[in-house]
């Protein structure tokens, strides 16, 4: 578990060194599959639309995300788990 949080560190260190979205593009490309890149962004637009109060036939429709992947995010939400879709949405919606 030791070694977990230390890569967990490593990986949150790198993150708050990226200052663009080109910075960030070439460092999510290089560190996660396509598949893993393509369900986290579908995850975040799927927080994204629900936080907008879109309904789960929208969603769906729109991202092509499943219910079970939508209920999850959702949860999320509602439950502020960590309260880190919160923090991001939030500074989203600010910086737009």
């Amino acid at each position: 578990m030791k070694k977990s949080k230390h890569n967990m560190d490593i990986l949150f260190k790198a993150l708050l060194t990226l200052k663009t979205e080109e910075e960030c593009e070439a460092f999510l490309e290089d560190l996660c599959t396509p598949q893993e890149l393509d369900a986290m962004a579908q995850r975040l637009s799927v927080a994204v639309m629900l936080s907008e109060g879109a309904v789960y036939n929208k969603i769906v429709n729109e991202t092509g995300a499943s219910t079970a992947t939508i209920s999850r995010v959702n949860k999320t939400l509602t439950y502020q788990t960590a309260g880190g879709y919160e923090i991001v949405l939030e500074r989203m919606k600010n910086n737009v």
